[in-house]
């Protein structure tokens, strides 16, 4: 039998790469090397970083390489949206106001990553305060496409072979729509699985920390070390798992998905006849995307109650826009936007009475071309609101031969078991 041609180092697989370098079959130090290599290739056309510090990330692998394995990133290196506070690196959100900013500390996620041997090789791109504002960041796959927003930098680097795994963050649609648009496996946690602490906050009620990979095995490797889950990486769960239950949402704003989206259903209903039936939201969860813009326009103007207050020329008028139409939103509206979302929640279990996973849009479509916006977020809104935890799968091609995908939702709390019916559906959806 012929023997398949071993990739680059760069393109191996997270749990490759893993495997290798806690046999001791590849260093820490190679694999670095050669996503710096692909950096320096790359980025010129990319723009996914704001910092790289390759002589610290090398410093760090070598000492890796000489003593006893970390744990489950042990010498992968990653990237962190530049949301994230970082001890030896500066933390700027995107925004001319923190230029040059050094935070003390990292934020939990970061030191979590570290923790498990992860190797930090620089700050991604996000968008001005992680809102709506693009960033310098480039579609790697035709560069006068948006990347998505606002995890723009860390979905590009880590579908260009920059980097195997890299942290993002959504409050709308921040994973899941870059990880569309560049067709990687973006990964939403259910709310609050990872703490927050050191991460520039804009939404307590949405705010969720995830990452992206090149594939679902990748990402529960990064999802068990965030979460603290040992069963998201579990191999059994990967290995024994059996179909799904899917429930086929299109969801209220179907009517909004352009043909791209259309034809990326119509392949999976395809490629995974029979498993499954159709799943309608029931009425009283229909208005999820009203309520989700809501909370996060009162909660984002709030939030950002600093910068509006000694800041506001440095802040672009979308933002200033979003922040007038939060301050407008009363105190006693916004209380009864969080018992609706509460509710919804609590709707949202019984969802999953009769399917494991729900299968729904990720995106309107492809990543519309230019760079003045980054997408609509409006298939990813609703989910956000609920909490519940989603994974992007990307497996089709639009008319620009754009990245097409869907994503699977699973109830609150159960990533694990998300995380294996994602393994088995993007097995037969992507071969």
């Amino acid at each position: 039998m012929p023997v398949s041609p071993t990739p680059p180092l760069h393109q191996l697989s997270a749990w490759q790469a893993a495997s290798l370098l806690a046999r001791r079959e590849l260093t820490a130090v190679d694999l670095v090397r050669a996503c710096l290599d692909r950096i320096a290739e790359r980025e010129p056309q990319v723009h996914a970083f704001v910092h790289l510090d390759a002589d610290a990330a090398l410093a760090y692998a070598r000492t890796l390489d000489a003593g006893a394995v970390r744990g489950l990133l042990h010498g992968l290196p990653f990237g962190v949206k530049d949301l994230f506070d970082t001890f030896d690196l500066p933390t700027g959100y995107g925004s001319p106001i923190y230029a040059g900013q050094q935070p003390p500390a990292d934020a939990a996620a970061v030191a979590l990553c570290r923790e498990a041997g992860a190797v930090l090789l620089g700050k991604t791109v996000t968008t001005e305060l992680a809102n709506m504002l693009p960033g310098a960041t480039r579609n790697p796959h035709k560069p006068l496409h948006t990347p998505g927003g606002s995890s723009s930098g860390s979905a590009a680097a880590v579908a260009d072979g920059m980097l195997p795994l890299a942290l993002g963050t959504q409050t709308a649609g921040s994973l899941i729509r870059p990880a569309a648009f560049c067709g990687v496996v973006g990964y939403k946690p259910s709310h609050n699985r990872v703490p927050k602490a050191g991460v520039k906050s804009l939404s307590e009620t949405l705010d969720t920390v995830g990452g992206f990979a090149r594939s679902v095995r990748d990402m529960a490797l990064l999802g068990a070390v965030l979460t603290g889950d040992a069963r998201l990486a579990d191999p059994a769960a990967f290995e024994q798992a059996g179909a799904p239950r899917l429930g086929w949402c299109q969801t209220p704003e179907w009517a909004q998905a352009d043909t791209d989206t259309q034809q990326a259903w119509a392949q999976a209903e395809k490629l995974l006849a029979g498993h499954g039936a159709p799943l309608a939201l029931p009425h009283s969860l229909s208005g999820l995307v009203a309520v989700q813009k809501a909370v996060q326009a009162f909660e984002t103007a709030r939030s950002l109650s600093h910068e509006r207050l000694h800041h506001p020329h440095q802040l672009s008028a979308p933002l200033q826009a979003l922040i007038a139409d939060g301050l407008a939103i009363s105190g006693a509206r916004h209380a009864l936007n969080l018992q609706a979302t509460t509710s919804a929640r609590q709707q949202a279990q019984t969802l999953f009475s009769n399917f494991d996973v729900i299968i729904a849009p990720s995106s309107i479509g492809e990543a519309p071309a230019g760079l003045e916006g980054t997408g609509d977020p409006l298939f990813c809104r609703g989910w956000t609101l609920l909490g519940l935890p989603c994974v992007h799968l990307p497996f089709a091609y639009g008319h620009s031969g754009l990245p097409v995908g869907l994503q699977l939702v699973g109830a609150y709390g159960d990533d694990h078991r998300l995380l294996a019916a994602a393994h088995w559906v993007h097995q037969r959806l992507a071969d």
